[in-house]
């Protein structure tokens, strides 16, 4: 036992004297420095990503991108809005669009999050923009994926491009006859959505999709502070399909415009999380 302990000794400080005196050869030291730069870098470039996803969903539909984001080390949040989902027992009239915010702002205040990248999915952009409103302060960067653009006094289907009030009536008309119980929108299917029915993740979404409470759709959005207006701002606009009869071509034709913002176009479906990970990944880790 003795012995052994002097003979590992000895090797350590062998290796100890080899770097010292340059016996050791440069590759293997700049293999160490190298590693532990590598370490250094992963650990300083880690991020805290919080995903809303959009109606109908739940926080399962960023399993395919969280699992990336977290393998790249970075720490992710993908809470489900009440009503929804695993809390679909919850649904009822009362769920308007102040609960969802709470959900998010409640969900940042207990885990005390800080240097956020705060990402919204579809009508998730509308509870991203009053986040970001009312904790500004606690958000590095917002991003929108093909989500709603809200300004004050909003709701989810005033927002967007100018329309008489007839149609916003008959836009309401539409969503109510997908609410018979006036609590619950019926889903879409997914091929709606842009996910083909060929998809392999068609039938998991078809599954997993629930009721959206009609109310967070027609409760306008209260802005004090601007909303997303000074912080770092992206908007993704997945084109290929467009979905139909939505304002997200008009933002993304917005954003474009305005230097404030940094666009992206995703050659995808709406559920981008679903069909394109990837890519999604790489823009949400790039921006």
């Amino acid at each position: 036992m003795g012995n052994n302990h002097k003979i590992l000794t000895s090797r350590r400080e062998f290796v100890a004297a080899a770097a010292a005196t340059g016996l050791m050869t440069s590759q293997a030291i700049d293999a160490k420095t190298h590693a532990s730069n590598k370490e250094h870098r992963t650990k300083n470039a880690a991020q805290t990503f919080v995903l809303v996803h959009g109606a109908w969903h739940g926080g399962w539909c960023w399993r395919d991108v969280r699992s990336q984001l977290e393998a790249q080390g970075h720490k992710v949040f993908t809470p489900t809005l009440t009503g929804l989902a695993e809390r679909a027992h919850l649904l009822s009239a009362d769920i308007g669009l102040d609960t969802h915010i709470t959900d998010i702002m409640s969900l940042i205040d207990y885990y005390d999050l800080k240097d956020i990248v705060l990402v919204g999915h579809s009508y998730g952009g509308m509870v991203i923009t009053a986040v970001a409103d009312a904790m500004k302060d606690r958000i590095s960067k917002i991003i929108y994926l093909d989500a709603a653009l809200p300004k004050h006094g909003e709701t989810m289907i005033t927002q967007g491009p100018e329309r008489s009030p007839e149609m916003i009536a008959q836009t309401r008309t539409v969503l109510e006859g997908l609410a018979p119980d006036g609590i619950g929108m019926a889903a879409f299917p997914p091929d709606i959505l842009g996910i083909p029915k060929n998809h392999p993740g068609y039938e998991w979404v078809a599954q997993k999709l629930t009721p959206h409470p009609l109310k967070t759709w027609l409760d306008p959005i209260q802005l004090h502070n601007g909303g997303s207006t000074g912080l770092k701002r992206s908007y993704i606009h997945c084109t290929a399909p467009v979905l139909p009869n939505s304002s997200f071509p008009y933002h993304a034709a917005q954003v474009q415009a305005d230097p404030s913002w940094t666009y992206h176009a995703l050659a995808t479906g709406h559920d981008a999380m679903v069909t394109a990970p990837d890519q999604l990944f790489r823009i949400l880790t790039a921006t």
